[in-house]
């Protein structure tokens, strides 16, 4: 895992959809549980992050607007995204209060598609309501179309050692989220096999 934004509050960006980088704000640092989502703070800083990516855009006054419903509902959908993706990576069944905080998300905030012209013609989203609770619920939305859809099998768990990170292999052979922890679990497979045979 490497942390893309410590003075964010320091949650790492993977370049994966951004359902699983919310529920990758719940990280480790060497093994030890961090939470890159304590305040609001690092929540705009985390969106501004994340913001080329999400389906309805932010301005950097949207992200002065955050609130602490905004951090609670983006921690709900977080561990409600981390219990599906584990339930999908396992082969369990759905936590029945995931789907359902999930569901409850993505459904508060409408949001539809216009035409804009200028400067060429392109589709924007747009939202009623508060820009940044339309951007959780969306965020919820696609959530919900990963844990439908076949992408939910391309699912895994990071095998580096003390990570708690989700990722997408859409090729089958990736074991860990980033070449960092890779390097980390080359490194400890290493000094693990020196210590068993310290002749060679």
């Amino acid at each position: 895992m490497d942390v893309a934004n410590l003075e964010g509050g320091g949650a790492p960006i993977l370049g994966e959809p951004p359902p699983i980088e919310l529920g990758n704000t719940a990280y480790a640092v060497r093994g030890r549980p961090q939470d890159g989502l304590e305040t609001v703070e690092h929540l705009a800083a985390w969106l501004r992050d994340v913001r080329p990516r999400l389906a309805v855009a932010l301005t950097d006054a949207d992200l002065g607007g955050v609130t602490g419903d905004d951090l609670r509902a983006a921690r709900e959908i977080r561990e409600a995204v981390r219990a599906l993706a584990a339930a999908a990576i396992a082969g369990r069944d759905a936590d029945p209060g995931a789907v359902a905080t999930l569901n409850r998300h993505a459904r508060l905030t409408p949001r539809w598609r216009e035409l804009r012209t200028a400067p060429e013609p392109h589709a924007t989203v747009c939202a009623a309501g508060r820009p940044v609770s339309a951007v959780l619920a969306a965020m919820a939305e696609e959530a919900v179309d990963l844990f439908a859809g076949a992408a939910r099998h391309e699912l895994r768990a990071c095998h580096g050692p003390g990570c708690v990170l989700y990722f997408r292999c859409e090729t089958g052979r990736r074991e860990w989220c980033s070449a960092g922890c890779g390097n980390r679990a080359r490194a400890a497979r290493h000094y693990a096999k020196a210590r068993q045979d310290p002749a060679t």
